[in-house]
């Protein structure tokens, strides 16, 4: 039985895929919830929990977010001597994928409950303690996304723009964002990406 579980976990590992393009089939209540289930099993140091969700799922709002997201983005490029039609196209894309996919996830981190040092240097490592505990909720509920036969992307772009994140979505100054998700039905089956050899990548000793 033992091997049996650990061989349906390795081929779900090997079968999740980062999917950029969603069918307009709505994903059901309760595939979301099943997703941040399994996002809040997830380790966390000293057992703080200190992920927070936001499930954006109404056009409205979707389309709100990624506009003055693509419009803090705009800055950055024209400021990074970005030409215009490239600007253009990458804004454009960006555009589309976060009002297209039937979901959105926000994940972010509240440091709350995490301790607190007098010293910067152990309040940093505190913090990176509390982004791998937000990163470890995200991984489980990509994992919970492919067992459902759902599509999943996981996006940076809030970490550029926390400040636009929050006003636009009314939520907590203390909850830092960290991610958005994009969840859908896969519309396309996208290749199996490179990896590195494990001897370019590990150390024994």
């Amino acid at each position: 039985m033992m091997g049996e579980c650990s061989a349906t976990l390795l081929d779900l590992l090997s079968r999740r895929r980062t999917v950029r393009l969603y069918t307009s089939d709505p994903v059901p209540e309760g595939h979301v919830r099943r997703l941040l289930e399994a996002a809040v099993l997830a380790p966390s140091a000293h057992n703080a929990q200190p992920w927070r969700f936001v499930v954006i799922e109404t056009p409205e709002v979707k389309r709100r977010l990624a506009e003055a997201m693509a419009k803090r983005w705009e800055r950055d490029l024209r400021r990074d001597g970005v030409d215009e039609r490239t600007i253009a196209v990458e804004l454009r894309f960006s555009l589309r994928r976060f009002t297209e996919a039937p979901i959105l996830l926000l994940a972010c981190l509240d440091m709350r409950d995490m301790d607190v040092y007098p010293d910067r240097a152990r309040r940093k490592a505190e913090w990176i303690m509390g982004v791998q505990s937000v990163a470890a909720a995200i991984q489980n509920s990509l994992l919970a996304a492919a067992a459902l036969g759902l599509g999943a992307c996981w996006c940076c772009a809030p970490l550029f723009c926390p400040g636009t994140v929050r006003r636009v979505l009314k939520i907590p100054r203390r909850w830092e964002p960290q991610a958005l998700i994009t969840v859908g039905y896969p519309a396309h089956q996208p290749p199996v990406p490179p990896r590195y050899p494990l001897e370019e990548v590990v150390i024994w000793r």
